[in-house]
């Protein structure tokens, strides 16, 4: 990612300053084999390439110097070389001096500093004048700001005004990746305001400064001597740490390398389905919960692997993968699983799960019916699956519409008497030896129990599952084109979600309009209800990204062309 990260601090004697600044080199060849791992080097001389960068950095630093600096706007000395951390992966360089190592980046690293501590910048987004703030433009870059405060014990106030910016030209990954920014600049932050405080209170503890100011308050001759004086108090002194730089490093280090591994590159056959846009949006919060984890076990790792795109979709499609390699017998298809349990019972499931009702599987047989779920998850959207694969406690049905239960366990009252939910129990006809049974086995090693209070008939719709049946009751299909069937008719029916979305959530039309777009989508007739109540439960699936798009169309003044 082609960003610099900078931390900016607000002098009261010279005004906003930049303290420290982290910017990665991209290589002009690929890197070469030999190099190591990713190193963090702090204060020792790498080799001469280090040296060079450093004279050069040096040469940038003094040459950007406008005005006298105080102890407060300065963070390395002019003789210190920086720091390197290089990536093996991509040869990608991350450089930190005070300043930016290529002058062109000087000024709009000051820019988004004066900025990013300016008052008329935070004062109206940021209560308090501390928290995330997002500005800039095309010319100077845009710029993802957080500010915050450092206690100090001889400050006006008691605290100094920092902020830390990112700064990249792409407004709109940098906006997307505003939570992943937000939750590991926060880490930072906490860290540098917990380490600051402890020196405060053992400061306070010795000299309080209140007791000291208060009795000085008459004595002006006093005031300017002693203010310029605090002025020149550094970030080290404050934080009493003796890595203080080098740990920054570490986590800009590790924030710019993190946050560009976020942009990958996806081969799409035609316009990615809403499966697809629900997995992407998954992985992501994946890929962030997982950064979240290593950023707080040590950022400055730069090998970490991520799992490829076919073991994420298998993390969310099959959560439950942990029983895929158990002992026993398995549904291996709806075809399968409809022959098992006969076709009036397996219609009677199937709506259930096409209707949005909580369906639970009780048994002592975790593997089979994780494999019954698998199967009875391909009649949904992705973005409408929620599974509690093997439980000892009932769940209730917001949590998961797919609920696999042991034998002893309880379902309450209020699940048992109500319409939406459909229990299957799972019983053992005899002992024997499981391991040794193959899957045609079922039927004669379990009894399939199924029990609803629903007294809605089955037999009518929705049309999806007609035509499912009529592909399922045709042996002269084989199980693929059976799979194939089913992915179509469930790409046509999110194609009328879509437009039934649109029409009457974005759009807001009325009962009657409604009615007669119901008509043209070919949802009323025979099963007409069950037809509504899929399309309805069905938008739950829909992406994020889908949903963004249209409102931010119609917030644009996009309207639809009937309006």
């Amino acid at each position: 990612m082609n960003a610099l990260v900078a931390l900016c601090h607000f002098c009261e004697l010279h005004g906003p300053r930049t303290l420290f600044c982290t910017e990665a080199l991209h290589p002009p060849s690929p890197a070469p084999s030999s190099q190591a791992g990713a190193s963090v080097s702090g204060d020792r001389d790498r080799d001469g390439d280090r040296e060079g960068e450093g004279l050069t950095m040096r040469a940038n630093s003094s040459a950007t110097q406008r005005g006298e600096m105080c102890e407060g706007c300065r963070s390395l000395p002019a003789s210190h070389p920086g720091f390197v951390s290089i990536d093996d992966e991509t040869g990608i360089r991350f450089l930190s001096h005070q300043h930016p190592r290529q002058p062109q980046l000087f000024s709009v690293v000051r820019q988004a500093c004066v900025r990013s501590l300016s008052c008329e910048v935070n004062s109206d987004v940021c209560p308090g004048r501390e928290g995330p703030i997002f500005f800039g433009d095309e010319q100077h870059g845009f710029v993802f700001s957080h500010t915050f405060f450092i206690k100090d014990s001889l400050a006006r106030g008691f605290q100094r005004w920092y902020s830390i910016v990112m700064v990249a030209m792409d407004r709109i990954y940098l906006i997307n990746s505003w939570p992943f920014l937000l939750r590991h600049l926060k880490l930072t932050i906490q860290s540098l305001q917990s380490t600051a405080l402890k020196v405060f209170d053992n400061e306070q503890g010795v000299c309080p400064q209140r007791a000291v100011r208060m009795n000085s308050a008459f004595s002006p001759a006093v005031l300017p001597h002693q203010r310029s004086g605090n002025a020149a108090r550094s970030l080290t002194s404050l934080t009493q740490h003796p890595n203080l730089w080098a740990s920054l490093h570490s986590s800009f280090s590790w924030l710019l390398k993190a946050c560009g591994s976020r942009l990958t590159e996806k081969l799409l056959e035609g316009a990615p389905t809403e499966d697809t846009l629900v997995l992407i949006e998954k992985q992501t919060e994946h890929e962030e919960e997982m950064s979240c984890w290593e950023g707080a076990e040590g950022g400055s790792t730069m090998s970490q692997q991520c799992q490829s795109d076919s073991e994420l979709a298998h993390h969310f499609l099959c959560d439950d993968a942990k029983f895929d390699e158990s002992l026993g017998p398995k549904f291996r298809s709806l075809r399968h699983l409809r022959q098992v349990l006969g076709a009036t019972d397996f219609r009677q499931l199937a709506w259930h799960v096409l209707m949005g009702n909580q369906v639970i599987w009780r048994g002592a047989d975790p593997g089979l019916i994780q494999s019954a779920f698998t199967v009875l998850k391909s009649l949904l959207p992705v973005g409408c699956v929620r599974s509690v694969p093997y439980s000892a406690q009932y769940e209730e049905a917001y949590k998961c519409n797919f609920l696999g239960l042991s034998p002893d366990v309880p379902i309450p009252t209020h699940v048992s008497s109500s319409e939406f939910s459909v229990l299957v129990d799972v019983i053992s006809e005899r002992s024997c030896q499981i391991s040794a049974l193959s899957e045609d086995d079922i039927g004669s090693l379990y009894q399939f129990t199924i029990s609803s209070a629903s007294t809605q008939p089955t037999d009518r719709g929705p049309t999806l599952l007609n035509k499912l049946e009529v592909a399922l009751s045709n042996e002269n299909l084989s199980v693929d084109v059976v799979s194939h069937c089913l992915l179509c008719l469930k790409e046509e029916w999110m194609n009328k979600v879509k437009v039934l979305f649109k029409f009457s959530k974005v759009d807001g039309r009325g009962r009657e309009d409604t009615q007669k777009v119901l008509a043209l989508l070919g949802a009323t007739g025979p099963g007409e209800e069950d037809n509504v109540r899929l399309l309805k439960y069905w938008m739950t699936g829909l992406s994020k990204t889908y949903k963004s798009h249209l409102m931010t169309a119609v917030r644009g003044g996009e309207r639809s062309p009937s309006q």
